[in-house]
Parts: C-alpha cells; sequence; structure tokens
C-alpha cells in the first residue's frame, strides 16, 4: 500500500535538507569536532502510516538507508463561505508529514524523474 502521497517541495524544507546536508565544525574545550553530515527529507503521508511503514517503503522508492523518522499530525480545519445559495461550511482533510533522515552520503534526487 503506498502510504507516500509526496515530497514537500517547500522554501522551509529546502532550507532544512540543505542545513541537514553540510558538515558542521565547532569547538569544545579547545578541540575541533565535525557532525557528519545526514540530510533531511519531507514527505506528505497519508493519516494512517506509521514510522515503520514509511521508513520501508522511502527505502524501497529511493534505494537509500533510512536513519530516522519523525512525524508530525495535522488535524483537519473548519471552513465555511458565503454563496448565492447561503452558508457553506466544511472540513479540510487532515494530513501528516514525515520528516526522513538518511544514511550520511545518501541523497534523493526529486527531480531525476522529469
Amino acid at each position: 500500500m503506498a502510504f507516500i502521497i509526496k515530497p514537500l517541495i517547500t522554501e522551509k524544507m529546502t532550507a532544512i535538507t540543505t542545513k541537514s546536508s553540510e558538515d558542521k565544525t565547532y569547538k569544545i574545550k579547545g578541540e575541533t569536532r565535525t557532525k557528519v553530515a545526514q540530510p533531511k527529507y519531507g514527505f506528505l503521508v497519508k493519516p494512517e502510516a506509521n514510522k515503520i511503514e514509511i521508513k520501508k517503503e522511502v527505502e524501497n522508492l529511493y534505494n537509500v538507508t533510512v536513519v530516522a523518522v519523525n512525524t508530525l499530525n495535522y488535524a483537519g480545519r473548519n471552513k465555511s463561505r458565503y454563496t448565492k445559495a447561503g452558508l457553506i461550511q466544511g472540513r479540510t482533510n487532515a494530513v501528516k508529514k514525515a520528516i526522513v533522515t538518511l544514511k550520511e552520503g545518501d541523497t534523493i534526487d526529486f527531480y531525476s524523474n522529469i
């Protein structure tokens, strides 16, 4: 069953991906250390998907090794609008986002199929 709806390609997610894809160096008590880059990518997934299913599907689709999966649940919002027929009320769909952390050296190219 396909749990991934689409990848998140927004300014905010792109900034997170580029920031996490670079090695970081910092000093602790005069000693210089480096934190290895582990790139993060975002996906819009179905609300019933769990972390294990998301991990398996990303690994199968993109041939990468997933280290961690973080999920965010967004409830649907109530919306209403006035029309000629009167007041129309409804609700937007609930959404779940997944932030996937990959093993160092792995990358995903979303534009390779274009």
